[in-house]
């Protein structure tokens, strides 16, 4: 019972604290937004929509979460705070889990946004919602842990956002998401391998325009995975650099 009141008022307290703060919005909403307006204002021919919508919803995904969570747990490793809730009748998983609950679902909102806009243009029929929700969660959850991974392998707040963008753009290219895989160097398409948002943007794509890549089964595999291994490192940075 501790347990879960203690898990309900820290992520309560981040909601309060943190969520919808300017640089929350900015990346996670009004950010992605203005990559669509780009290609609407770029594009000599009209713009397919539904074709980009894959790719604005995980940008959408990955740059809230990695943002919210540079912020929330390097400020607050800063400011001491979360030493004290360490401090909390909560285990580190638990606690862990408490600071990055709020950040899950913060991307998973931010991923339908895009979502909302199209429907003003185009209609979205044939859309398999199933996958669409279960690969935004899925990837709300490896950019949440990704986010976790660096706001714990630093001390500074403007190095975990300096950190973040050295992984997100890279990623935002060699996914998949604007260029096809099949498009890329046969070197840089194996290391789009390594990167768990080409198996997020491959499903969406799946879901949304049946023309993904990689199977389903084996891209909901290799992002459980991800989530668990970035999880565990970042359980052991704490343990080892936060716990004396």
């Amino acid at each position: 019972m501790k347990t879960a009141i203690a898990f309900w008022n820290i992520m309560l307290k981040d909601f309060r604290n943190y969520y919808l703060k300017p640089p929350n919005i900015s990346w996670g909403i009004i950010f992605p937004f203005a990559w669509m307006l780009m290609f609407f204002l770029k594009s000599q021919t009209p713009v397919d929509v539904r074709a980009i919508l894959p790719g604005i919803m995980a940008m959408s995904i990955l740059f809230g979460t990695t943002s919210l969570l540079s912020v929330t747990i390097t400020f607050e490793r800063r400011s001491r705070s979360f030493d004290r809730l360490l401090l909390s009748p909560i285990s580190l998983t638990w606690l862990m889990l408490a600071k990055t609950l709020g950040a899950i679902l913060f991307g998973i909102v931010n991923a339908f946004v895009p979502v909302l806009i199209a429907l003003f243009f185009v209609n979205l029929p044939h859309i398999n919602w199933v996958i669409v929700f279960m690969s935004v969660i899925f990837i709300a959850i490896t950019s949440t842990f990704l986010g976790l991974f660096i706001a714990v392998s630093v001390s500074e707040v403007f190095e975990a956002q300096t950190f973040s963008n050295f992984f997100r753009f890279p990623m935002v290219f060699l996914c998949g998401l604007f260029i096809p895989l099949g498009q890329l160097p046969v070197y840089v398409r194996l290391l789009s391998y390594f990167i768990p948002l080409t198996y997020g943007a491959d499903l969406l794509k799946t879901a949304i325009n049946q023309d993904g890549h990689i199977t389903v089964p084996i891209s909901f595999s290799i992002l459980i995975i991800f989530s668990i291994v970035l999880f565990l490192f970042s359980k052991r940075n704490i343990q080892h650099k936060w716990i004396y």
